[in-house]
């Protein structure tokens, strides 16, 4: 039974992706950081971890909570938005907020995964945005949402220089019906969650070097960075 690790599953697209991912077999392991997503993961037959990626200290006892467990793909979900445009400041609390939970968060949890990655040659997955595209970039709109996501591009790009045996990528899910992306959004959370699964087969049994610190849209399509 291949295994997942979904960091940030409470809701929208990580709980789609839990529950896909469950009806297909896999052994689920999510973090939520309230005791009601938690519930709504165990419901479905997950192994719920409490987990707040913002909080130093919680993220730190992820790699105790996971320790003997091997892990064929896992997935940074979890992500915060601020919708203030440039050139308006944003407030302290909302710097820390957003790139606490975008950046310094996932730069902890992966610390800490690598291990059980390393041992499958498993495939590391950060959901991005391509609103962190410095190249298609032609609005100022959220723009502490956007230096967030390029930042955690980087991320992916350093991570995978030192990673021989992991696949680490960027992933865009897409404008989704989501509390982030609105009902306007063209792309349902179901629809999204399934291409990005799709997309992480294809990247997870091919193993192609093509796919080494990518930046992809969830169809698999290149992004530019």
């Amino acid at each position: 039974m291949p295994s997942v690790l979904l960091i940030g599953a409470s809701r929208g697209i990580g709980l789609e992706l839990a529950r896909q991912y469950r009806e297909n077999g896999w052994r689920v392991i999510a973090t939520a950081r309230s005791p009601e997503g938690l519930s709504r993961l165990q419901s479905m037959g997950c192994e719920a971890l409490r987990v707040d990626v913002a909080d130093p200290a919680g993220n730190s006892a992820l790699a105790w909570a996971l320790d003997g467990v091997k892990l064929d793909l896992a997935l940074y979900v979890a992500g915060a938005m601020d919708r203030t445009s440039a050139p308006q400041p944003p407030t302290r609390e909302a710097f820390d907020a957003v790139m606490h939970t975008n950046v310094m968060g996932a730069m902890q949890a992966i610390a800490q995964i690598l291990p059980m990655l390393q041992q499958t040659r498993g495939t590391l997955a950060c959901i991005s945005s391509v609103m962190g595209s410095l190249q298609q970039i032609t609005s100022g709109s959220a723009w502490l949402y956007r230096v967030s996501k390029a930042a955690l591009n980087m991320v992916v790009r350093c991570v995978q220089a030192e990673q021989p045996d992991v696949t680490v990528l960027a992933l865009h899910p897409g404008w989704v019906q989501t509390d982030m992306g609105g009902p306007q959004a063209p792309l349902t959370i179901h629809d999204s969650a399934t291409s990005l699964r799709n997309t992480l087969e294809r990247i997870r049994t091919s193993l192609a070097p093509e796919y080494r610190g990518a930046f992809l849209n969830h169809d698999g399509a290149s992004l530019p960075w």
